[in-house]
Protein backbone atom coordinates (compact mmCIF):
# COMPACT_ATOMS: atom_id res chain seq x y z
CA UNK A 1 0.00 0.00 0.00
CA UNK A 2 1.24 3.29 -0.87
CA UNK A 3 2.00 5.92 1.96
CA UNK A 4 1.22 9.19 -0.03
CA UNK A 5 -0.80 10.78 1.96
CA UNK A 6 -2.62 13.67 1.18
CA UNK A 7 -3.60 16.28 3.70
CA UNK A 8 -6.72 17.92 3.19
CA UNK A 9 -6.10 21.13 5.86
CA UNK A 10 -3.01 21.74 4.53
CA UNK A 11 -4.10 21.73 0.90
CA UNK A 12 -6.61 24.03 2.03
CA UNK A 13 -3.87 26.47 4.04
CA UNK A 14 -2.21 26.81 1.40
CA UNK A 15 -4.41 27.86 -1.31
CA UNK A 16 -5.72 30.12 1.89
CA UNK A 17 -1.83 31.20 2.07
CA UNK A 18 -1.34 35.27 0.83
CA UNK A 19 1.78 35.09 0.02
CA UNK A 20 1.51 35.63 -3.86
CA UNK A 21 5.41 34.79 -4.25
CA UNK A 22 7.69 31.96 -5.68
CA UNK A 23 7.43 28.84 -3.26
CA UNK A 24 9.49 25.91 -3.61
CA UNK A 25 8.53 22.36 -3.11
CA UNK A 26 10.87 20.15 -1.13
CA UNK A 27 9.99 16.34 -2.53
CA UNK A 28 11.38 13.76 -0.93
CA UNK A 29 10.29 10.07 -2.58
CA UNK A 30 11.14 6.44 -1.67
CA UNK A 31 10.27 4.14 -5.02
CA UNK A 32 8.34 0.85 -4.85
CA UNK A 33 12.16 -0.86 -6.18
CA UNK A 34 12.87 -0.61 -9.64
CA UNK A 35 9.63 -0.83 -10.96
CA UNK A 36 8.79 1.93 -9.12
CA UNK A 37 11.26 4.09 -10.09
CA UNK A 38 10.83 3.67 -13.77
CA UNK A 39 6.91 4.30 -13.35
CA UNK A 40 8.27 7.94 -11.77
CA UNK A 41 10.66 8.37 -14.08
CA UNK A 42 7.47 8.26 -16.72
CA UNK A 43 5.72 10.66 -14.29
CA UNK A 44 8.55 13.12 -14.61
CA UNK A 45 8.62 13.23 -17.94
CA UNK A 46 4.96 13.58 -18.87
CA UNK A 47 4.55 16.36 -15.67
CA UNK A 48 7.71 17.99 -16.72
CA UNK A 49 5.38 19.99 -19.34
CA UNK A 50 2.31 20.53 -16.70
CA UNK A 51 5.13 22.44 -14.95
CA UNK A 52 6.67 24.42 -17.22
CA UNK A 53 3.02 25.66 -18.16
CA UNK A 54 2.69 27.44 -15.03
CA UNK A 55 5.73 28.33 -14.55
CA UNK A 56 7.80 26.27 -12.55
CA UNK A 57 11.14 24.41 -12.79
CA UNK A 58 13.13 22.20 -11.34
CA UNK A 59 15.93 23.43 -9.18
CA UNK A 60 17.84 21.00 -7.68
CA UNK A 61 17.59 16.48 -8.34
CA UNK A 62 19.86 14.45 -6.49
CA UNK A 63 19.79 11.14 -5.11
CA UNK A 64 20.43 11.18 -0.94
CA UNK A 65 23.54 9.04 0.27
CA UNK A 66 24.66 9.61 3.46
CA UNK A 67 22.12 9.58 5.94
CA UNK A 68 23.65 11.61 8.80
CA UNK A 69 21.01 12.48 10.91
CA UNK A 70 17.85 10.77 11.04
CA UNK A 71 16.13 7.30 9.97
CA UNK A 72 14.41 7.35 7.19
CA UNK A 73 16.29 6.78 4.08
CA UNK A 74 15.22 8.59 0.64
CA UNK A 75 15.68 7.35 -3.22
CA UNK A 76 15.48 10.95 -4.37
CA UNK A 77 15.21 14.26 -3.40
CA UNK A 78 14.03 17.04 -6.01
CA UNK A 79 13.09 20.69 -5.24
CA UNK A 80 10.30 22.42 -7.65
CA UNK A 81 10.08 26.02 -7.85
CA UNK A 82 6.79 27.98 -8.57
CA UNK A 83 6.23 31.42 -9.17
CA UNK A 84 3.06 31.34 -6.95
CA UNK A 85 1.24 28.71 -4.84
CA UNK A 86 -1.78 29.32 -7.35
CA UNK A 87 0.56 28.49 -9.77
CA UNK A 88 1.15 25.08 -8.22
CA UNK A 89 -2.87 24.78 -7.35
CA UNK A 90 -3.44 25.20 -10.86
CA UNK A 91 -1.13 22.33 -12.48
CA UNK A 92 -2.74 19.94 -9.82
CA UNK A 93 -5.81 20.78 -10.76
CA UNK A 94 -5.59 20.36 -14.04
CA UNK A 95 -7.76 17.36 -15.41
CA UNK A 96 -4.88 16.39 -18.11
CA UNK A 97 -2.53 16.43 -14.97
CA UNK A 98 -4.23 14.20 -13.19
CA UNK A 99 -4.30 11.64 -15.88
CA UNK A 100 -0.59 11.12 -15.37
CA UNK A 101 -0.28 11.62 -11.63
CA UNK A 102 -1.22 7.63 -11.40
CA UNK A 103 2.41 7.38 -12.87
CA UNK A 104 3.47 8.86 -9.98
CA UNK A 105 1.56 7.21 -7.05
CA UNK A 106 2.58 3.49 -8.68
CA UNK A 107 5.95 4.28 -8.23
CA UNK A 108 6.48 5.92 -4.83
CA UNK A 109 6.37 4.06 -2.21
CA UNK A 110 6.56 6.81 0.98
CA UNK A 111 6.30 10.64 0.42
CA UNK A 112 6.91 14.19 1.58
CA UNK A 113 5.83 17.00 -0.10
CA UNK A 114 6.47 20.48 1.94
CA UNK A 115 5.64 23.78 0.31
CA UNK A 116 8.39 26.37 1.41
CA UNK A 117 8.87 30.17 1.46
CA UNK A 118 12.39 31.67 1.27
CA UNK A 119 13.62 32.97 4.46
CA UNK A 120 16.90 34.81 4.91
CA UNK A 121 19.72 33.85 7.17
CA UNK A 122 19.20 36.28 9.64
CA UNK A 123 15.38 36.11 10.26
CA UNK A 124 16.12 32.31 11.38
CA UNK A 125 18.25 33.63 14.78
Amino acid sequence: MTEIKSNPEEFHNLAANTNDGPVVMLNLLKFRGAEGQSSYARYMKEAGKFVEAVGGKVLYLGKPNELLNGEEKWDLLMLVQYPSRKAFLSMVKNPDYLKIHRFREEGVEHAVLYATDPIKFRDIA
